[in-house]
């Protein structure tokens, strides 16, 4: 079986087909900005030329990324996201998650689970999409932080996340829960707990300006600390440049790299940049676009392959 670890050597990526913004995300996504939005041009040529150069980067750093067209049809304009909708694991289960936005939902595509398991082997896909008919959310690992070697899952409670599905997937896991709420500047909840917090191998980068609850950050702070891991704890400011929202991977080369936005690079300070760099790589490219216009940075384009590899002679 796969070792288990909190950095990916394979990673799915959506190149968009229907890029543009998406009013039934903006209810609570407020890292959207429709404003910005009436000065941009040719969002959709800006897009894809960001998405390219980004697989590009990747590759050219050896990381192994699996790039899958998305279909002009159905009209999907946050499929470049596919984390949100199927997670994998070392013991070869794929989950597909129940999604609250009405055209995300018509991200799950069986073709592409089809591909994953014609090169990985899949031992068995389970699917939790059936919550949606009872407006229960759980939006993979946009609402679940995996620490997969200490088997815990960090989620703040969201209309995207329900607290009970969140239990029940991490007590099928044999996961420990760890949830708590967490607010942006105007105390809205943040919708996904993956702009607020990454969990890496020897760090996590979190937001603890976001979580209001001292009881509830202390115990959060604690259980990092407690796993072996130093904090990188960004302001506000920070997170909404989406420092939160970044990704550490294995390279082909055995590497551990950190993958982020431009922004979010710009964003950490010196200091915080010198403390990642003891134990990753750091890896940029600017997605200025596509984090504008659908409020969704590196790490949401990133779907994690955990899944053992098909050998063929």
């Amino acid at each position: 079986m796969h070792e288990i670890n909190n950095s990916a050597s394979h990673i799915l990526m959506v190149r968009p087909a229907s890029f543009g913004f998406n009013e039934d995300t903006a209810v609570d996504n407020k890292f959207q900005n429709i404003d910005a939005l009436k000065n941009l041009e040719d969002i959709e040529v800006k897009a894809l030329a960001e998405f390219d150069q980004y697989v590009q980067t990747l590759r050219d750093n050896n990381i192994d990324v699996i790039v899958v067209d998305d279909t002009p049809e159905p009209y999907t304009p946050d499929a470049l996201f596919p984390n949100n909708w199927f997670s994998t694991h070392t013991d070869g289960k794929l989950y597909l998650y129940p999604m609250k936005p009405l055209n995300r939902r018509l991200e799950k595509r069986e073709d592409v689970i089809e591909m994953l398991d014609m090169c990985f082997h899949i031992s068995e896909k389970l699917d939790l999409s059936h919550f949606e008919d009872q407006d229960i959310f759980l939006e993979g690992t946009g609402s679940i932080i995996f620490d997969r070697v200490n088997k815990i899952g960090y989620a703040c409670v969201s209309h995207r996340t329900n607290e009970q599905l969140f239990h029940d997937h991490l007590a099928e896991l044999g996961y420990k829960g760890v949830l708590f709420n967490a607010v942006d500047d105007t105390d809205t909840p943040i919708y996904h707990t993956n702009v607020m917090l990454s969990i890496e191998s020897d760090f996590v980068v979190v937001c603890g300006e976001s979580i209001k609850d001292e009881k509830e950050k202390s115990y959060l702070f604690e259980s990092f600390t407690q796993n072996g891991k130093e904090i990188i704890d960004v302001s506000l400011e920070q997170m909404r440049a989406f420092t939160c929202n970044v990704l550490e991977v294995t390279s082909l080369k055995g590497d551990k790299v950190l993958t982020m936005s431009t922004q979010a690079f710009n964003a950490f300070t010196n200091e915080q940049r010198e403390t990642m760099e003891k134990y990753v790589k750091l890896l940029h490219s600017p997605i200025t676009t596509i984090e504008t216009v659908c409020g969704g940075g590196t790490r949401c384009m990133m779907a994690e392959i955990y899944l053992d590899e098909k050998f063929f002679v």
